[in-house]
């Protein structure tokens, strides 16, 4: 099975970055994430960014720029991620799907049970962020 997500990674003014928590009956129930979710049929990157952010967490992306694509294979499916650097969102992220919802600092991220498929996202965060 093949899978096309868009995830955000959003920086909130002190400069920490907020990880969601997978619902209970998703692959990989209780492990952390960066939001976003899979694209529609025809949908680009962007849009679908915009769409999940809208759908997950209520919040409206004003100015977002690529940071990485990958691709990760897990044992039942192979997941291709378009991520994206939010630095600008209009609301408040709220949890509109029941995940939990936590800001962390970048450096707090290799301490966190994240997805293995964000792994390469902690590095090109400390690469852009410093």
């Amino acid at each position: 099975m093949e899978i096309h997500v868009a995830a955000g990674v959003l920086v909130n003014a002190d400069g920490g970055v907020l990880i969601a928590q997978r619902l209970p009956g998703t692959h990989m129930a209780g492990r952390w994430e960066f939001p976003g979710g899979k694209l529609e049929t025809g949908e680009g990157p962007r849009q679908g960014l915009d769409r999940e952010l809208r759908e997950e967490l209520g919040i409206d992306v004003q100015d977002a720029e690529p940071l990485l694509k990958l691709s990760h294979r897990y044992a039942d499916r192979h997941v291709h991620l378009d991520v994206w650097l939010v630095t600008e969102f209009r609301g408040e992220p709220q949890s509109l799907e029941g995940q939990a919802l936590q800001w962390v600092s970048p450096e707090q991220l290799h301490r966190i049970d994240l997805l293995e498929a964000d792994a390469p996202i902690i590095e090109a965060l400390r690469d852009r962020l410093g």
